[in-house]
């Protein structure tokens, strides 16, 4: 049964609780409630509880640099009135480190343009709401594995892996040497600096959804000053933190995790998404090294991520963004969606069971680390709900911020509707159709292409239509099907 299909907040609690995955979702959302209470964080004030996660973005240009379209995106981070905008953009530190050929990335301009895009979304929040300034991040990121600057796979990698090699084209060759990671440490501090020229009061040092940060945190079997113990496999953090501390000292720090971990997916004859592997995998973080090891691991074994978040605590990090796994290969872990996207598979059960894992997770990360600021995400399933949901959340200290990912793409002034008690516009949220995928997997640019006039209405959205239609083909036609059987009403597209 799709979310949209249940009309009420209480349906919504039944479903869960019919699941076995309950969430504390309110029956009417206070606009004087939880989410709009202040937080401290850092000597910083959130002047209420929505954040906008971060984005990579697929429309600058091809020497890294900001068009119309990523400042539009920006300025409507702003009028959405959330109190944080966290990272607003992943942005490579070297220009090879890019997932596609129009991600922003550092070069010879990119002070300029970071005080733009900033300026664009503190004077659109002043508009908009009259209120306090947002906090507001960058994030840095190196795609690693993932990176195909020139549209085609050029992955840098960690370590050898006997599933996703394959994926990418990853050799012996692509592996990167200890000198290549120092080199690229004084990569991250350099586009640091850059981002404390410009304003920002913190950047992300990017742990998340396999690019290489992340991955290196799995590189258990390398070998040198990067592999091996979890102290070499956070050496990369620690290094980067220390020079930001002594380059930038003003900035302050914040780390986006993929606080869990799943064996790759794969689509199976019927669609579904079922496991690429049956026998224990090893090349992930969070279960005990020793559990690892022996093949004893389980998916719900965090002890090295409660690890890595007692490490934030050594490093002074308060500012934490939660997420799990990674949408290349395990896209129903952390954006639960009815509708996979062209390159990936139905959902291999119903997606909130993966909403509320999610939630589980990160309530253990909130409640084992009272210093960190933990802000959640992978709600957006939960579509008209949303707000319920965050207000139950934040409200019974399973996290301390909302945080909008696709939704922001559809309906950018949520969280000012819901701070004003006018509730949310049912015709721009967010159905998870996953288009805001398939486009750019597909060369095109990000966007919500089904609800955004900006996008609905460009030349190209034909090439979309084509690319899902071959991709339901190459299902079976069973993109309107879900795990039980139930036929979807309407188009997805």
């Amino acid at each position: 049964m799709q979310v949209k299909r249940l009309s009420t907040a209480a349906a919504l609690r039944d479903r869960l609780e019919a699941l076995g995955c309950p969430l504390p979702v309110v029956d009417q959302v206070d606009p004087d409630g939880p989410l709009a209470q202040h937080h401290q964080v850092d000597g910083l004030t959130l002047h209420n509880r929505f954040t906008i996660l971060p984005m990579e973005g697929w429309d600058g240009t091809e020497d890294g640099r900001p068009t119309d379209l990523v400042r539009r995106r920006w300025r409507r981070f702003g009028e959405s009135g959330a109190a944080l905008v966290w990272g607003g953009e992943a942005v490579a530190v070297v220009p090879e480190g890019r997932a596609n050929p129009h991600q922003l990335h550092v070069g010879p301009a990119t002070g300029a343009d970071l005080a733009e895009l900033r300026a664009t979304v503190v004077d659109a929040h002043a508009a908009a709401t009259g209120g306090a300034a947002p906090v507001v991040g960058l994030q840095l990121t190196h795609s690693g594995r993932w990176s195909r600057p020139d549209g085609t796979a050029r992955p840098r990698t960690a370590y050898r892996h006997p599933l996703l090699d394959e994926r990418v084209g990853a050799d012996d060759a692509a592996l990167l040497t200890d000198t290549e990671l120092d080199d690229l440490v004084a990569a991250y501090v350099h586009g640091a600096v850059l981002a404390a020229e410009a304003g920002f009061d913190f950047v992300d040092v990017k742990h998340c959804h396999g690019y290489l940060l992340h991955e290196l945190l799995s590189a258990h079997d390398r070998p040198g000053a990067y592999g091996g113990s979890f102290e070499h496999r956070t050496r990369f953090l620690r290094d980067t933190v220390a020079g930001i501390r002594s380059a930038a000292p003003g900035l302050r720090i914040g780390v986006r995790l993929s606080a869990f971990d799943v064996v790759p997916f794969t689509a199976g004859p019927d669609g579904v998404g079922v496991p690429a592997s049956g026998e224990p995998y090893r090349w992930t973080f969070g279960p005990d090294p020793d559990a690892l090891a022996d093949g004893t691991a389980t998916p719900d074994d965090l002890t090295e991520t409660h690890r890595f978040c007692d490490l934030l605590g050594e490093l002074g990090i308060e500012l934490f963004c939660m997420t799990g796994a990674s949408p290349y290969w395990a896209p129903h872990a952390q954006r639960p969606a009815f509708f996979p996207p062209s390159d990936g598979y139905l959902p291999p059960r119903d997606p909130l069971a993966d909403v509320h894992h999610m939630q589980s997770v990160t309530r253990q990360v909130t409640l084992a680390h009272p210093d960190l600021t933990v802000v959640g995400s992978g709600l957006t399933y939960l579509q008209d709900w949303f707000p319920h949901a965050a207000e139950g959340l934040v409200r019974d200290g399973w996290f301390h911020s909302a945080g909008l990912g696709r939704m922001v793409l559809s309906h950018p002034t949520l969280p000012a509707r819901v701070l004003a008690g006018e509730g949310l516009d049912r015709r721009l949220v967010c159905r998870t159709f996953s288009d805001c995928t398939t486009a750019p997997r597909n060369g095109m640019v990000s966007g919500c292409w089904p609800l955004d006039e900006a996008y609905k209405s460009r030349a190209d959205r034909v090439e979309l239509t084509r690319a899902k239609r071959a991709a339901e083909a190459a299902r079976g036609g069973r993109s309107r099907r879900g795990t039980a059987g139930n036929d979807v009403a309407g188009d997805d597209a």
